[in-house]
């Protein structure tokens, strides 16, 4: 059986929209023989955990819920949360009913649990699209300078994020990007966040550092050879754990480029950021660490499992990100799965046991089931997720 959804609207992902699918099971009890209320319940309490695990505000969990109907054909008046929603299975079994739903989530809200801890960004080295633009001034070493500003500003400006580097070499980014290579992007971004042990993974192209053709005489009439220099850049986020894009920005401007055209300018130096053109790179970067630290904000503070002991495991996040002894966490189980039309997707299974956390680390945290269950399905690089 596969349900329907009416009425969404996704407004606030004009952009990039990538919802992630949650499997979770709902139990509820059969009273008075009514099979149909028992499994509308069944349903609602495994949708809202699916969507607590996915970051959902409690508004859109309560307007999602509320829009499940008892019929045949499940209908959902939401705003944004939940993109699609299949019934897996449904058991009876005595006086209970047990259902398996997977869902379709978007993020909805800019308001979230998922808020309450920073996630570890890592930013590699830019590529220059056309490396010959730099030839003036020689300004190739701008590739490295600019995305180390960026991480500077975003730890002095951003609330959301634990930024590392990777400036040391190029990555092949721009070659999959270019070449629409989507399973190699994955790839690529699943393993620098494995490497790096980060959550999520930033990539940039610098796609235009041309020079204007004509002179630049408006902007200091009595100055000559002054030129409008391009400066467009693109970002783009992708998540660690599933390697899918979450955020793709452009940001496009110019300024005069003041400097001799045959001289070598230094791209570390106060005298470049000082100028017209680094200022106005600089303004971009303001622009850039807004619009990262809003879209990051509701994506989910997700833990891998480093270590499984019976009812206890160990998972990466810790004071730097904000967890404190006695968070609770959920476990989250990688169900890939293929769909009805043949592509492969990334699943979860929710586990029914949680965690608290025990001990804490600046880089780790011990955690184990209150109810001191054996985590029999959980394995090393599954999920910890706070919501």
């Amino acid at each position: 059986m596969r349900l329907s959804l009416i009425g969404l609207c996704f407004a606030l992902y004009s952009s990039v929209s990538v919802g992630q699918w949650y499997e979770s099971q709902g139990v509820a009890s059969i009273i008075n023989g009514d099979n149909k209320t028992a499994k509308a319940q069944a349903m609602q309490n495994a949708l809202k955990k699916a969507l607590l695990v996915a970051g959902a505000s409690v508004s859109s969990i309560q307007q999602v819920v509320n829009g499940l109907l008892t019929q045949d054909e499940i209908s959902i008046r939401a705003s944004g949360s939940v993109n699609s929603l299949e019934l897996i299975s449904e058991n009876y079994n005595d006086d209970f009913v047990t259902v398996t739903i997977r869902a379709d989530i978007f993020p909805q809200e800019k308001k979230c649990f998922a808020a309450d801890y920073k996630k570890s960004l890592l930013l590699t080295r830019s590529n220059i699209l056309h490396r010959e633009q730099a030839n003036i001034g020689n300004i190739y070493a701008i590739d490295r300078t600019l995305i180390k500003k960026l991480a500077d500003k975003i730890q002095q400006q951003g609330i959301y994020l634990d930024t590392k580097l990777a400036l040391q070499t190029k990555t092949e980014f721009s070659r999959y990007n270019q070449s629409l290579q989507t399973q190699s992007l994955k790839n690529l971004a699943m393993s620098l966040a494995n490497m790096s042990d980060s959550q999520y993974v930033l990539f940039s192209e610098i796609q235009d550092l041309s020079m204007a053709n004509d002179e630049n005489n408006d902007w200091q009439f009595w100055q000559k050879n002054i030129y409008q220099r391009q400066f467009n850049i693109s970002l783009y986020i992708h998540d660690g754990t599933t390697g899918e894009r979450i955020l793709d920005k452009h940001y496009q401007s110019s300024a005069p480029w003041e400097f001799d055209e045959r001289k070598q300018i230094d791209v570390t130096s106060h005298n470049f950021w000082q100028s017209e053109y680094g200022k106005k790179i600089n303004l971009s970067l303001d622009d850039m660490v807004r619009d990262i630290d809003e879209n990051m904000m509701c994506q989910p503070t997700q833990g891998r499992i480093v270590q499984v002991q019976g009812n206890t495991i160990t998972f990466n996040l810790g004071k730097r990100h904000g967890v404190q002894v006695g968070d609770e966490f959920s476990l989250l189980h990688f169900n890939n799965f293929v769909s009805d039309d043949k592509r492969s997707y990334a699943g979860f299974n929710i586990s029914p046991y949680k965690v608290i956390v025990t001990s804490v680390s600046q880089d780790s945290a011990h955690a184990t089931t209150a109810e001191q269950h054996v985590l029999d399905n959980i394995q090393i690089n599954d999920l910890a997720v706070r919501y």
